[in-house]
């Protein structure tokens, strides 16, 4: 496959943006302001690289405007120069091609339906009464039980499992590994023993979300788990059952969402963060990386919890010093006290 090549020019008109310098210059790749060689793209977003502004060999920069002014090269002037960059950079990216047809190895049940449409791999399994939209790809080793739906333009790109009453808008993208349907964690203490709580219901996953590598949704109790619109899960998430996603949230790796809690639209969830079963998240909540959310979140904002990085010897003595904070703050309120008496 031959690289793509665009004009300064042709990518300024295609993307919107405002063009300074030669329109006539070539690119056929991106890279980081640093490192980016000649022909290749790259962008300025934060002030903090300016200093490599000058020294870059990028043949075009992506920037804002204050950085554009009095700048010597090629620059596409946006708004949000990352949101561009991004939207430039997907033109350099090799999708492969996925042919119509449904692999002979490919096991799929007789009432299922496949869309002539649709791209169906090696070695895949679609069980009954599961429908396959027009579009959609499902990738070689993918397990599709009974009672799913794989909306149009989705992909399944390996070994996704979807256990039972999935049901996934359209142009979803689910990486490999991923299981979602799986049983959810309900128990039940019966005379000294767990009793397993059936998980009746599904999960819902809404139009363009992307559900990263090894990640797992379980189904719902009763009713379904959801995931809104246009949200965006990382590698190694557990999502637990009848959890509730608003649109346009996105959560790091390794995060985990315990069953019933619901967080808000645009949120930011950072990486190996824990949200307790049965809580509330508004929307535009920022959780930082490694935190536990044990109550519910009423106000936009960011939040954290935890201790910040320190060497090993003073994380030991201030973690001796935590179970003295109670007697410390009783010793220091009763002077207080005393005077107001």
């Amino acid at each position: 496959m031959a690289t793509p090549s665009y004009s300064a020019a042709e990518l300024a008109e295609r993307f919107g943006l405002e063009l300074h310098g030669d329109g006539a210059v070539q690119v056929h790749g991106v890279g980081t302001l640093a490192r980016a060689q000649p022909g290749q793209l790259a962008f300025l977003a934060n002030s903090k690289y300016r200093n490599q502004l000058a020294q870059s060999q990028a043949s075009v920069i992506a920037m804002r405007a204050e950085d554009a002014a009095g700048y010597p090269g090629t620059a596409l002037v946006a708004r949000d120069p990352y949101a561009a960059f991004a939207r430039m950079a997907a033109l350099f990216e090799p999708m492969p091609e996925y042919p119509a047809g449904i692999h002979a190895t490919a096991d799929i049940a007789a009432d299922a339906h496949v869309d002539p449409g649709a791209h169906v791999g090696a070695f895949v399994s679609i069980g009954a009464r599961s429908r396959i939209e027009a579009g959609a790809v499902i990738g070689p080793g993918c397990v599709i039980g009974e009672d799913c739906v794989v909306g149009a333009g989705s992909r399944l790109l390996a070994r996704v499992t979807l256990v039972t009453r999935v049901r996934l808008g359209s142009r979803v993208t689910v990486h490999p590994g991923a299981v979602l349907g799986a049983a959810g964690f309900g128990l039940a203490m019966d005379a000294g023993k767990w009793l397993n709580v059936p998980q009746l219901g599904g999960v819902v996953v809404g139009d363009d979300c992307e559900i990263g590598a090894n990640t797992t949704i379980d189904r719902g109790a009763i009713e379904d788990t959801v995931l809104e619109e246009d949200v965006r899960l990382d590698n190694q998430i557990q999502i637990g059952h009848n959890v509730f996603i608003g649109a346009h949230t996105a959560m790091a790796g390794c995060a985990a969402v315990a069953g019933s809690a619901r967080i808000g639209r645009y949120c930011l969830i950072g990486g190996a963060a824990g949200v307790l079963g049965h809580l509330e998240i508004c929307d535009k909540v920022m959780v930082t990386a490694m935190s536990l959310v044990t109550h519910s979140i009423r106000e936009p904002g960011e939040y954290s919890s935890g201790t910040p990085l320190m060497d090993n010897r003073s994380w030991r003595k201030n973690a001796a010093r935590f179970k003295q904070l109670d007697a410390l703050a009783r010793r220091i309120g009763r002077p207080e006290r005393a005077s107001e008496d």
